[in-house]
């Protein structure tokens, strides 16, 4: 054997022995990588469900969202009703009533302008 060829082997020695070195964080790395894709199919198994359960929600509240609108919607029109028929009447019966006040009042101020002269 030559000098080339012992350092020759001592080289191809040295480079089995990096390889080795470096295999083993390789491997860890590959388990590592296996288990996080473990780890997130099984969130994305568990993550199914409760979104189908969300958008159940979702629907079922939109779904009383509308009633709420239905009846805010009849008491608006409840308001515009009972509005309409305080005019109404403040229309029909405040005109009179203020005339007949008027009325009373000019009678009291004649009885009382009686009484001071008699």
């Amino acid at each position: 054997m030559t000098g080339g060829d012992v350092a020759g082997f001592i080289a191809a020695i040295a480079f089995v022995l990096l390889v080795g070195l470096l295999a083993v964080p390789l491997l860890k790395l590959g388990k590592v990588l296996d288990e996080t894709r473990e780890a997130v199919r099984r969130l994305s198994d568990d993550t199914r469900p409760l979104i189908t359960e969300t958008t159940t929600a979702v629907t079922q509240v939109n779904e009383q969202m509308q009633n709420v609108d239905t009846v805010t919607t009849g008491a608006a029109q409840i308001a515009t009703n009972v509005s309409a028929l305080t005019a109404l009447f403040a229309a029909t019966l405040g005109s009179p009533i203020v005339k007949v006040a008027a009325f009373t009042y000019g009678v009291r101020g004649a009885i009382a302008g009686r009484r001071k002269r008699g």
